[in-house]
């Protein structure tokens, strides 16, 4: 499985941002997706999770509100839509697959992505 993230780049704070990732796998729809970021000098962390269906989802309360995410199985990717960004959501973005949505939270995924950078200057 192959993960590919795009979307990434230079912003103002308030502004929004959405990232895309892209699987290349057969049966999509068999993995729960996630999306994480590490900001500098910080460790990787939780950002959002999608089940294999869209039905649920999973947000971490730091972007609660802020951001959502969402999939199209049909195309194999899913999205990260980020609204009101602020510098400290300033951050190389990952997606993930994993099999069960509520192990994305504790960082068990099959698959990571290599990641795309989001800068946001104040």
């Amino acid at each position: 499985v192959q993960l590919i993230e795009s979307g990434g780049g230079l912003v103002q704070a308030g502004d929004s941002l959405t990232l895309s990732c892209a699987a290349s796998v057969r049966t999509f729809s068999n993995y729960a997706m996630g999306w994480f970021r590490q900001r500098p000098g910080k460790e990787r962390e939780f950002v959002a999770s999608i089940s294999w269906n869209g039905d649920t989802t999973d947000v971490a309360d730091s972007v609660k509100g802020r951001f959502a995410i969402s999939r199209v199985n049909a195309k194999n990717t899913v999205y990260l839509q980020m609204n009101s960004l602020k510098p400290e959501d300033t951050a190389v973005y990952y997606c993930a697959a994993g099999p069960i949505i509520r192990r994305l939270r504790d960082h068990l995924y099959d698959y990571l992505g290599q990641g795309t950078q989001v800068t946001v200057s104040s």
